[in-house]
């Protein structure tokens, strides 16, 4: 039976050849434009939760997750 050891690359030297191999596959402009895209689905989900948040019965809310407090069974 044998190991095999896996070694990662220096963080510095992954990211050197990566936006070298960017810069090799799409140009130095659009190397960089891709390096500049924004997540837009970040987004879109802190706006989902937002609106789930103003839709929210409090008092439910908490009933569901923690149970009835203060009521005796």
């Amino acid at each position: 039976m044998s190991t095999t050891i896996v070694h990662y690359l220096p963080e510095d030297e992954l990211i050197q050849q990566a936006i070298a191999a960017l810069m090799a596959a799409l140009g130095p402009v659009e190397a960089m434009r891709f390096l500049s895209i924004t997540k837009e689905s970040r987004v879109e989900s802190v706006i989902r939760h937002r609106e789930w948040q103003a839709s929210l019965n409090q008092k439910d809310f908490y009933d569901q997750v923690f149970g009835a407090m203060g009521t005796k069974d």
